[in-house]
Order: structure tokens, then C-alpha cells, then sequence
């Protein structure tokens, strides 16, 4: 890791200096490079580098006394407390031709996922870059799709429906259906709906984590888990308006007051409604520890920040690949 030092101030003097050989000539080689340079606060340089650790790329941090920008990555994190000097070095770069960008927005395109250790709540209240929050458009839209699909899957899948209620009342007594409280758009709690995939006494001794391999599950639970067949009935909260097909998955209140105790920014997947499946779903595997939490957490944060009709359909082509080849999340 390389860190700033008193002759960085120095070598700011002779930015004049700046050049470029060669330019990306696209984005997509901008996010191929194996090295990218980070100018950051010092008191943020152990943080990035920690981070940087389980990315797929090199980071150098706070090195001013590179002049040689050719097909060079320049990020800058929390710009608004750097120095004169840093800022007038990253000015000149840009002056220069080089590429430069914010940190967050590199990581956001080059990882697939949004890194939250690094937002702030500015981040948040830009709500125009986050077109699903800002453009009615897009919520109709979005509303639009929701009640064909949902439409649509009510038609394909009623078969299969109907044959899990019938091996579900088969196997163990109880319901059918099975509904919890869980939060929605605005932190509004509403009942979900599903297939029961559990024992009736399955949370006597309150709530628990679902978890792999869970001994609570029924055999017929476990096969329709696996198929997402038990979110099926979900399609009524869609059409109740209450949920969409695309979005975080909802989550209960007594495990959001844990979750957001540790991960930052939880609740703000709750700007939007909750989905059936959604790209934490399709990117990430099963897990129910925190840290599976959290990294779920970071492609919903993505999902809400880079939502688009193309995005919905990636991830409902990904979830129809899960849904067939059994691989549940």
C-alpha cells in the first residue's frame, strides 16, 4: 500500500507534468485494468485498503508522484476533505484527459455489487440518480409489469400450484398457506404470503434464521424451496400492491432491528417494494448468517441505485434459470 507523505506536496507542484499517452477506449477497458490508483482522506486509507483485499484488481493509494497517467484508473473517495493540493492533482488528471471517477461508482460497475462500508448518507439523498425513487415513470412502469407477470404466472403455473397444495395437505397437518408479517415499501408491515414449507410448530419457541438443511422444513417444503414453488402465492401481494416481482425480499421486524444494528444503511431497501426474487437472490448463495446479510445487502443497494426495465428482465431470465435446475437462494 503506498500512503502520502510530506514530498507528496512537493511533487503537487509540478502537475504541469501530467501525461497521456494512450486513452481508454471504452469502459469496458476502463474495468479490466489490473491496477487502479485511489486518492482518499489518510485517515481513510487503511479502510479502502482492507476492502480492496477481495477485489479481483490491484489498488495503490495516495501515490502524487505518478506523472504518467496512459490508460490510467484514477478513484477518489470522500473528496470533499482532501486537500487543496490532492484536489488540484485530481483537476489537473482530468484537465489532462485521464480517467476519473468517484470510488463508489467505479466499484458499483467493475464489482456487480455496491460496496457499503464506503457510502454515506449524501449518497442517499441524491434521489434523482436513483431513477425507481425519482421518476413516476419508472414506477408505472414497473407497476405495469408486475400485474402482466404476475397475470402470466398465475396461467403457467396453476398446475403446479395445485399440485403443491395437494402434496403439502398430503404430508403433514396444518395449512396450506402460510403468512407473516414482514416490512415493506416505507417500513410498512404487511402479510406474506407463501406455501407452508415448515412444520406447524416450527418457530414455538420464536422466531429463528432459516438456515440450510433446516430440520423445521418438510420433505415437500424443502423440494419447494428449492424450486421457489412456495413463493407462488406471493403473486396475490403483488396484485395487492404490496410487493413487485423484482426487489429486496422482505424481511421481518425483529431480525431488521438486529441487521441494522451491524449493517449500514439497512432500511433503506424499504425505499422500494419488496420482490419475490431479486438480484441479491440470483448473485448470491443461501446463507442466513450476518454476513450473508450483509452481502445481500450490498446487491439490493445496487438494484435500487441502478434499477432499469432490462435489469428486471437479467434477473427474472436468472431466477427462471434457478427455478428449473433447482438451484434455490
Amino acid at each position: 500500500m503506498n500512503t502520502e507523505s510530506n514530498s507528496n506536496k512537493e511533487k503537487l507542484l509540478s502537475l504541469n507534468e501530467l501525461r497521456i499517452r494512450k486513452r481508454f477506449r471504452s469502459r469496458n477497458q476502463v474495468l479490466k485494468q489490473s491496477v487502479i490508483y485511489i486518492y482518499c482522506p489518510p485517515d481513510k486509507q487503511e479502510e479502502i485498503y482492507k476492502l480492496s483485499k477481495a477485489y479481483p484488481f490491484e489498488v495503490i493509494i495516495n501515490d502524487y508522484s505518478i506523472r504518467d497517467l496512459t490508460r490510467t484508473v484514477i478513484c477518489h473517495y470522500d473528496s470533499r476533505v482532501l486537500s487543496a493540493e490532492s484536489k488540484e492533482f485530481l483537476v489537473a488528471a482530468t484537465e489532462a484527459g485521464a480517467w476519473v471517477e468517484p470510488l463508489v461508482s467505479y466499484l458499483d460497475a467493475r464489482l456487480g455489487y455496491t460496496e457499503i462500508n464506503l457510502l454515506s448518507s449524501g449518497y442517499f439523498l441524491h434521489q434523482k440518480a436513483f431513477s425507481i425513487l425519482s421518476t413516476k415513470r419508472t414506477e408505472i412502469a414497473k407497476r405495469v409489469i408486475d400485474i402482466a407477470f404476475s397475470i402470466l404466472l398465475i396461467i403457467l403455473t396453476f398446475p403446479i400450484a395445485l399440485l403443491a397444495a395437494i402434496f403439502i395437505k398430503l404430508e403433514s397437518k396444518g395449512p396450506i398457506f402460510y403468512k407473516q408479517k414482514r416490512v415493506g415499501l416505507f417500513n410498512e408491515e404487511f402479510n406474506v404470503v407463501k406455501f407452508r414449507s415448515m412444520y406447524t410448530d416450527a418457530e414455538a419457541g420464536g422466531a429463528q434464521w432459516a438456515k440450510e438443511n433446516d430440520d423445521r422444513v418438510t420433505k415437500v417444503g424443502s423440494f419447494i424451496r428449492k424450486t421457489r414453488i412456495d413463493e407462488l402465492p406471493q403473486i396475490i401481494n403483488i396484485l395487492q400492491g404490496d410487493m413487485s416481482i423484482i426487489g429486496p425480499r422482505p424481511e421481518r421486524e425483529v431480525f431488521i432491528c438486529e441487521l441494522e444494528k451491524q449493517i449500514p444503511y439497512y432500511r433503506f431497501r424499504h425505499a422500494v417494494k419488496p420482490g419475490i426474487t431479486g438480484l441479491a437472490q440470483v448473485s448470491y448463495p443461501y446463507g442466513a448468517s450476518l454476513d450473508d446479510a450483509m452481502w445481500k445487502h450490498r446487491y439490493d443497494i445496487h438494484y435500487i441505485k441502478h434499477h432499469s426495465t432490462l435489469l428486471d428482465f437479467k434477473i427474472l431470465l436468472k431466477t427462471v434459470k434457478v427455478v428449473l435446475f433447482g438451484m434455490g437462494r
